[in-house]
């Protein structure tokens, strides 16, 4: 059992805080840095929430694509030599599908009100009558 709440819970809490209490009172620079200090913890949230998730589904998606089974970063790395050399292009069946994955992934956690990210998560829902939330929230 956890003496305290989870990390992400913790600095979802302290962002809530700074937010709703302490950013109406400020104005200036005050103010604007202590959004960049939210939308950082903000950032450490979601990394801490939905990485592990996100990179599961990566190494998955690039276990079959590579038809292989290494760490995450080799099968990366494997990766970008294939499409530098010419060796695997979008044509590759799964490639292009793996590419946009990774990259709404990453965005779910970097830039989640990015207008690109929105547009494809509404487009997602609509493809498959699937909600708007983003991946692992």
């Amino acid at each position: 059992m956890s003496a305290h709440p989870p990390a992400g819970e913790l600095l979802q809490s302290v962002s809530h805080f700074l937010r709703d209490a302490l950013l109406p009172s400020l104005d200036g620079a005050q103010a604007f840095n202590l959004r960049i200090s939210i939308n950082a913890i903000d950032l450490v949230r979601r990394e801490l929430v939905m990485q592990d998730a996100a990179n599961e589904r990566e190494r998955a998606r690039l276990a079959s694509l590579l038809g292989g089974a290494e760490s995450l970063e080799a099968m990366r790395q494997t990766l970008c030599e294939k499409i530098a050399s010419g060796a695997m292009t979008l044509d590759q069946p799964g490639l292009r599908q793996h590419l946009r994955a990774t990259a709404i992934d990453r965005l779910a956690i970097d830039q989640p009100t990015y207008s690109a990210y929105l547009a494809a998560m509404r487009g997602k829902s609509a493809d498959d009558g699937s909600n708007n939330e983003a991946p692992g929230s």
